[in-house]
């Protein structure tokens, strides 16, 4: 039964994809002034994360920032539908320029094993397509809580099935990264989830204390292995179609630290320089910010709101 509701969400989404561009950018437009009109959940913890990460804006600027954030997150629902269910050779057709390639050949090149960092800004399912249309690699993830939308991930990210492997994020997934990158492999992780308790050290992130994963800067550490920070950035947007840069920069050496407040420091502030270049493109809808230092007396800022 998983796999038959999973299908027929596949099939949607194919039906639904097929619409023309601007239909789908207006979806996503409909969808923001729904989570608007209603102050849905996405709504309401973008407005907290605003108030977190950005303190020192006007009411008038945050209102302002809030409606680009889920208009941006609102057309990226549809816009991931698409990349999901379309050829990913036709999805790359999107990415209008490329900014660092060299460094990835180079990196794959030296066979130390190469680690992407990439961050929620722009659209990470676009880099995953390109990535595997250069390479073998193996992505981490967190599963849905849902095994009908696990079942759901596996079939949209089904396209290129001898080119990604997708390793749950869970305890086996420590040592299968680590023989990947010792036999020079590749890996990408999302480095701005928030781990859980125990799993991870405080580190600012927009000068708020946030849990930050170690696993990166462990693997990275251990292994010698190459950690370059890469995202695809929406650069226009047509009637046609989006338009994305690909962009590919190296990590802050600090990363791969032995003290791990040094290497989650450094990873955080090379997320957040990423995320600043155009806050509406980064998914301030998630709920970065939790779990709360020990002893703090602070509170869970979304409980309740």
């Amino acid at each position: 039964m998983t796999r038959f509701v999973a299908r027929a969400l596949y099939l949607l989404a194919s039906a639904l994809a097929r619409l023309p561009w601007s239909w789908l950018l207006r979806l996503g437009d409909l969808v923001a002034a729904a989570w608007r009109w209603r102050d849905g959940r996405e709504s309401r913890v973008a407005r907290i994360n605003l108030e977190l990460a950005y303190p020192e804006l006007l009411p008038a600027e945050r209102a302002q920032w809030h409606r680009a954030i889920l208009r941006t997150t609102g057309r990226q629902i549809l816009e991931t539908l698409r990349l999901w269910t379309r050829p990913h050779q036709e999805n790359l057709g999107l990415l209008r320029e490329t900014h660092g390639t060299e460094l990835f050949d180079a990196a794959i090149a030296a066979g130390r094993g190469v680690i992407v960092a990439a961050p929620h800004y722009g659209n990470w399912e676009l880099l995953n397509q390109w990535l595997a249309s250069r390479t073998p690699l193996a992505i981490l993830y967190r599963p849905p809580e849902s095994k009908i939308g696990e079942a759901f991930l596996n079939l949209v990210r089904a396209d290129a099935p001898d080119r990604v492997t997708q390793i749950r994020a869970e305890g086996p997934a420590v040592r299968q990264l680590w023989k990947l990158l010792n036999a020079g492999g590749v890996t990408g992780i999302l480095p701005d989830q928030q781990p859980k308790a125990g799993d991870g050290e405080f580190a600012p992130f927009f000068g708020v204390p946030a849990l930050t994963m170690t696993l990166l800067g462990r693997l990275a550490g251990r292994t010698g292995a190459t950690v370059l920070f890469a995202y695809c950035e929406r650069i226009d947007t047509h009637t046609g179609a989006p338009g994305f840069a690909l962009r590919i920069e190296p990590a802050p050496a600090q990363i791969g630290d032995a003290d791990l407040v040094v290497a989650t420091t450094a990873l955080n502030a090379a997320v957040e320089r990423i995320a600043r270049r155009d806050p509406a493109q980064y998914q301030w809808t998630y709920k970065r910010y939790t779990l709360r230092p020990p002893g703090s007396g602070e509170e869970n800022p979304y409980w309740n709101r």
